[in-house]
């Protein structure tokens, strides 16, 4: 039991000190940051958004993207992957009014997904970068310039990534907890891990990619489900950069029930499962840069996760009785750290992102005792599932995202 304690320590000590770092950096950054400046050229673009049964919310999406102001040539692909709902009119009556608008419907294959669509995208378009956006996207009209811009003027750039917000964050403490979550990981941590390490993250929309680079890499891996960290990883081990643009704003919808958001995060959670694998494989994912990053995953998604149960273990043995060893001061204190360096994150995040509120503030507190403890089963069951699909020899299913009825943003 000593050496379990002594372990937990090390390791919490670690998280402590990389997030204290990380978000302190990350405040920084964005506190100095300034938008990139004009180019003298700007290239083309094809911004493609993967769809599935989308006809709740593309046509708010298509109006947004109707809005995008770029210079260069932009060309916008609605990648239909069978969809069997209302999406198909939609977006041909959209086509129908903007030239730039295309609606391009996938062939069927195996295995599904969206990075199996991506690269049908890409097989069909020749532009110099293209975009990505999921199809619940509604994009500030400068948000896609600002990425190119970055993209261009940083040596070795692979493309860009932008911040996603949370455009249905009052709909209930779900979805406002998930948007305080979003600011942590979106805003402080990519903009922190880029002031410290040169390191971006994709976050699977808002990202700007060269296309050259990707054909050098192969494209997607097709059964990568979180194939936006897949595709990082890779990259930052080929020496490519990913400059993060905090101005640069996407809005989205987040899931509104507590069912849509666990089968949401699973995927997320089995997709990084995966990646780890593939690292295990892969020691190029554990050089330079990369080991930051690959690191960085495994303490996020992983770790953390893990002593959260071995906090919560600890507290319910003590609480029934079970004989434990003394457990010293610091300790305690690391405990408490623990939840002081969460907590101090999330407040961070909404004063940077100026939306500090009383509700913001008090979600802020209760959400290392409510929120974060929903991902320790959220790892239990990717970890099964995934097993699982190990076992039988199965590629695991792409699960795609349920949409709400709701407003647009404005």
């Amino acid at each position: 039991m000593n050496i379990l304690i002594t372990a937990t320590v090390v390791l919490f000590w670690i998280l402590l000190l990389f997030y204290s770092a990380v978000t302190i950096s990350g405040v920084w950054y964005r506190l100095r940051f300034q938008n990139p400046p004009k180019i003298s050229h700007y290239p083309s673009v094809a911004l493609l958004i993967p769809a599935h049964n989308e006809e709740i919310v593309i046509e708010n999406t298509l109006r947004a993207m109707a809005r995008l102001k770029y210079e260069g040539q932009l060309d916008i692909y609605v990648l239909d992957d069978s969809s069997k709902d209302g999406t198909a009119n939609i977006v041909q009556e959209f086509a129908e009014v903007f030239s730039r608008i295309h609606y391009i419907p996938v062939p069927q294959g195996n295995p599904k997904g969206k990075s199996r669509v991506l690269n049908y995208g890409l097989s069909i378009t020749d532009s110099d970068y293209f975009v990505v956006y999921d199809a619940d996207n509604e994009p500030e009209p400068r948000a896609l310039e600002k990425l190119v811009q970055a993209a261009e003027i940083v040596q070795n750039a692979a493309g860009a990534v932008g911040y996603v917000k949370t455009k249905n964050v009052d709909k209930n403490v779900l979805t406002r907890m998930i948007a305080l979550e979003f600011q942590v990981f979106q805003l402080l941590m990519q903009c922190g891990r880029w002031a410290l390490f040169g390191l971006g993250s994709l976050a699977g929309t808002n990202m700007l990619l060269r296309r050259s680079v990707i054909e050098e890499l192969g494209g997607y891996d097709v059964f990568a489900l979180a194939e936006d960290a897949e595709l990082t990883v890779r990259l930052t081990a080929a020496g490519y950069k990913l400059p993060v643009v905090p101005t640069s704003r996407t809005w989205e919808q987040e899931p509104e029930t507590l069912k849509a958001f666990i089968k949401q995060r699973t995927r997320w959670l089995t997709g990084n499962l995966y990646l780890l694998e593939k690292s295990l494989k892969d020691w190029s994912h554990w050089r330079g840069r990369t080991f930051i990053l690959s690191m960085q995953h495994l303490l996020t998604y992983f770790i953390f996760v893990l002593m959260l149960l071995i906090s919560d273990l600890f507290f319910i043995l003590s609480i029934s009785g079970v004989d434990m060893p003394i457990i010293t001061a610091p300790l305690m204190i690391l405990w408490f750290m623990t939840y002081i360096v969460y907590t101090a994150q999330l407040l961070s995040a909404i004063v940077i992102d100026r939306n500090v509120s009383p509700a913001n503030v008090l979600y802020v507190l209760i959400m290392y005792f409510t929120y974060a403890q929903i991902f320790i089963l959220l790892l239990a069951l990717s970890l099964t599932k995934y097993t699982w699909s190990k076992l039988r020899n199965k590629t695991i299913a792409w699960d795609k995202t349920q949409r709400f009825k709701g407003r647009v943003h404005s």
